[in-house]
């Protein structure tokens, strides 16, 4: 942050010089009766600069939006890939995976997703579960070659499931950087102010449209803070991967999950 601030500092220092050294430099034809240009120029300048990293900034969010619900939806493939995988397995492990990969798929949904909306973070127990879960399949023992490739491919679902989750888990801490910030409200102040230091004049219909401006950037900047926030807001991820991965884990009638042995 300091690394920032003193090239903006040094950047002005800069530019003072060179406007004054040039003046005293340049020919007298060349100066103006007014410094009226030079309101227009740094405003124009910084309507300029907002609406580019404005831009920069809500698309950068939003592919981060994006991603993280990618994540979402492998995690969720990784857990209906695990619950197909176990079908082939005997009774007793059968079921007790299958009751881990139900409770892990509930504690994200009733749990870890209210906490990474209120603390940014992910839970410790549902972590938990998902260890329980990998040591309950590695705990699988048989010689027979349709266990070990159901053993095999139910390993690999839990591979993917827990790389999503490492990844959701560096999703909900993930900020914009502090400089891009300053950059956008230095930018909109500046945008705001630009009827005062332009000498517009107060009328109803200035009024009217000084407003309007307010409610836009009001709007783009609200609508960046939730899309920094990809798990909370109003534009956050939707749980409905994990809802789905649910509605797979309902046992039909053929299902071999309820079949005694």
């Amino acid at each position: 942050m300091a690394q920032e601030l003193l090239v903006a500092l040094c950047a002005a220092m800069i530019a003072v010089a060179v406007l004054v050294v040039g003046d005293r430099i340049r020919p007298k034809s060349w100066r103006q009766n007014s410094d009226e240009s030079s309101s227009h120029l740094a405003l124009d300048l910084a309507k300029t600069i907002f609406t580019a990293v404005l831009a920069f900034v809500f698309v950068a969010c939003w592919n981060q939006n994006q991603n993280a619900y990618n994540h979402t939806i492998t995690e969720s493939k990784g857990l209906v890939d695990t619950h197909l995988a176990i079908h082939a397995l005997p009774a007793p492990d059968r079921e007790r995976i299958h009751d881990k990969v139900i409770a892990y798929t509930d504690q994200v949904l009733t749990e870890e997703w209210p906490l990474m909306e209120r603390e940014r973070r992910l839970s410790p127990d549902t972590e938990k579960t998902l260890n329980s879960l990998r040591a309950a399949v590695i705990a699988v023992q048989s010689e027979d070659p349709t266990v070990v490739e159901a053993r095999t491919r139910a390993l690999t679902g839990i591979d993917r499931v827990t790389q999503a989750r490492h990844d959701r888990a560096i999703d909900v801490v993930r900020n914009l950087p502090q400089f891009l910030y300053i950059a956008l409200c230095f930018g909109a102040v500046l945008v705001l102010l630009n009827p005062v230091l332009t000498g517009m004049l107060v009328t109803r219909r200035s009024v009217a449209m000084t407003a309007l401006l307010g409610v836009i950037i009001g709007s783009a900047l609200l609508a960046i803070h939730d899309l920094e926030r990809p798990f909370s807001g109003v534009l956050g991820v939707p749980t409905d991967a994990f809802r789905y991965a649910q509605s797979q884990y309902e046992p039909s009638s053929d299902s071999p999950i309820t079949t005694a042995e």
